[in-house]
């Protein structure tokens, strides 16, 4: 059995999807528990996890600090991370149950495991991203966050957990795991293409981009999340972030 942690901030609108997503897994007995590690939101988030019958947690805000908090409270052997805006699809909780009785059996070593990325929207660029992730995923063990994390608790304690991170919180876990103990599970968990739509899919893009290659370059954290919470990646954006690379190498 698993405990489902979902950091939220003011997730009203893709949460009740989520939890839905979620609803097979809890009568297959798979999920035992779903906890909700909020980072202070003032929408109906709160009303929401209570109406679904999850468990309820003011958390310091920041993802990692939130995933934190929630997997301290779990009772289960194995954790999923998931992301408020993500709906993992119809079939997951039978792959997911095999995959843990592989693992627990021994046919399996101490392995985690990520779902397929998938976004809800139509389009040559949506395929395209879902493609260059999925690769990613697989050949660099570099998934999204997007993509959710199953974990064993033993792993997850053995690896050091979240680190309390402004932003890149996700690669940084599976940095620590390394590729070799990450698996990618046929079933896909879908999420919004929300931000995509508004900034553009290209703009988008190359702000994500940039924010890995600075991470990667050993940029400050807190750095990079000052450039990711800008509203279009501009030419001004481009050269801040260029700037900020060049001076922490130099460093």
């Amino acid at each position: 059995m698993i405990s489902v942690v979902i950091p939220t901030l003011n997730a009203e609108a893709s949460l009740p999807g989520c939890l839905a997503a979620l609803v097979p897994g809890a009568v297959d007995g798979v999920v035992r528990e779903v906890i909700i590690a909020d980072g202070g939101s003032e929408d109906a988030t709160a009303l929401i996890a209570d109406q679904a019958g999850a468990r309820w947690q003011k958390s310091e805000r920041g993802r990692g600090q939130q995933i934190t908090c929630g997997a301290s409270l779990a009772r289960s052997d194995w954790l999923l991370i998931l992301h408020a805006d993500t709906i993992l699809e119809s079939g997951w909780e039978r792959e997911v149950g095999a995959f843990i009785e592989k693992v627990e059996s021994g046919r399996r070593s101490q392995t985690a495991a990520v779902f397929r990325y998938a976004l809800d929207d139509d389009g040559a660029l949506p395929r395209f991203l879902e493609t260059m992730v999925n690769i990613r995923a697989s050949l660099m063990g570099a998934p999204y966050g997007d993509q959710g994390l199953l974990i064993s608790r033993k792993l997850f304690d053995e690896i050091g957990g979240y680190r309390p991170m402004a932003i890149m919180e996700d690669l940084d876990i599976v940095r620590r795991l390394g590729w070799s103990r990450l698996a990618v599970l046929r079933s896909r968990a879908i999420t919004s293409a929300a931000r995509y739509r508004k900034d553009g899919y290209f703009k988008r893009i190359a702000r994500n981009q940039l924010c890995l290659a600075m991470y990667m370059l050993g940029v400050p954290v807190t750095r990079i999340a000052r450039f990711y919470e800008g509203v279009s990646v501009s030419d001004h954006e481009r050269n801040a972030a260029a700037e900020a690379v060049q001076s922490d190498v130099k460093s």
